[in-house]
């Protein structure tokens, strides 16, 4: 399948969902919309799983539990290797480690590889386990033979990733493996892609086995700015795991903490696209900030397209050799903040981004804090309005 001009990530998740729907393509459950999805010939693409060299050197894989990747998750018992299995949508913990019973059959394996098998045949594995992964199977609704690859658009196979990083279960290095229908092999645009989104090296298919040599950097962690407060309610083993990035000294910093001073978590819930936003510190609050407040270091980007992504934002800052420290996304508001050194590094990025244009539009490049003045001034509704 080839993927459309403009196209947005939930517009490729459709696209896949809509063909494998018209053309039955799927296994149950059905439709596989909002899935991912159970497509005729799993088991058959899981067959290329044992004969990689990746398997055949691990001794702890990790499979999530989607309908298909069961065969894959019967092929690691079968060898007798480790078989580790996220919780659904990890609300116990992290992973469970699959224990079939002593002397168990093939029949008895095929069982244990089943939703039904991971409930009743696991144990927990907690956080100073100190596992180490091996190998990561992930399931796909989309995937780009460069290694692109689009979940159901919920973020548990990402989050998970950068979860076992924090715990060191995983490094750059650990191959990770997807398992799709051919159709589900589609040309997905590089500008989509996040610094939290994961990548893959293999991809198996009922007729390919693709090797697809991706460079790009896997996560290298959890993005906490990205977290908020619901989530970190529903899942303990995140908190546990805030907690001890806390004491180590990181920006732990939620989603959610970084909104208005007087709001709490109880009281606020993220729209979606705050998901998607790094953090907004509050002190760049247009309601509550002086301009001499505001850093010197600190480059202020407006009139931003509406449908400007991040990504190509900071694409077109890579291009011109001025990516920031940081960059606080305000996209809404059409604007973001680029964090810098110091004030030298922050006036020649003004220097170079001089003209820069994103679609149809010239982007308003000035310091953050001379920008606040004008704000105060009143040039800023002009700008809002443009």
């Amino acid at each position: 399948m080839e993927s459309r001009a403009g196209i947005s990530k939930q517009d490729i998740r459709e696209q896949i969902w809509d063909y494998m729907e018209s053309q039955n393509l799927a296994d149950f459950p059905r439709p596989v919309h909002h899935r991912i999805p159970n497509f005729k010939g799993a088991s058959h693409a899981a067959e290329h799983f044992p004969r990689l060299q990746a398997f055949k050197m691990a001794r702890t894989i990790k499979v999530n539990p989607d309908a298909p990747q069961k065969n894959a998750r019967f092929f690691v018992l079968e060898s007798k290797k480790t078989l580790l299995v996220p919780t659904p949508r990890l609300r116990t913990g992290l992973f469970n480690r699959i224990t079939p019973p002593p002397g168990a059959t093939k029949d008895m394996l095929r069982k244990c590889a089943t939703s039904e098998g991971v409930k009743n045949y696991s144990v927990p594995v907690g956080l100073d386990s100190r596992v180490l992964v091996d190998l990561v199977v992930v399931g796909s609704v989309a995937v780009s033979e460069k290694g692109w690859r689009l979940g159901k658009g919920e973020g548990y196979a990402d989050l998970e990733y950068a979860m076992m990083v924090s715990m060191g279960a995983v490094s750059q290095e650990t191959p990770v493996v997807t398992i799709v229908h051919d159709c589900q092999v589609i040309d997905i645009p590089e500008a989509l892609l996040e610094d939290h989104d994961l990548t893959v090296d293999y991809i198996l298919t009922p007729t390919r086995v693709i090797a697809t040599g991706c460079e790009r950097p896997k996560p290298t962690g959890i993005t906490w700015s990205k977290i908020s407060c619901e989530m970190m309610r529903k899942i303990p083993v995140l908190r546990s795991l805030h907690y001890r990035e806390k004491q180590r000294g990181k920006d732990v910093t939620l989603q959610d903490e970084h909104q208005r001073l007087l709001e709490t978590c109880s009281q606020q819930t993220a729209p979606p696209s705050a998901v998607r936003r790094p953090w907004n510190p509050p002190q760049l609050e247009p309601s509550s900030v002086q301009g001499e407040d505001v850093p010197s270091n600190t480059v202020y980007v407006g009139n931003l397209p509406w449908d400007t992504r991040v990504s190509e934002l900071k694409r077109a800052l890579r291009e011109r050799g001025t990516a920031p420290l940081r960059l606080t996304w305000q996209g809404p508001q059409h604007r973001a903040f680029l964090h810098y050194r110091d004030p030298a590094s922050a006036q020649q990025a003004i220097s170079c981004l001089q003209g820069l244009r994103l679609g149809t539009s010239t982007l308003r490049v000035a310091l953050a804090r001379q920008q606040r003045a004008s704000d105060l001034a009143g040039d800023g509704a002009r700008e809002a309005t443009s």
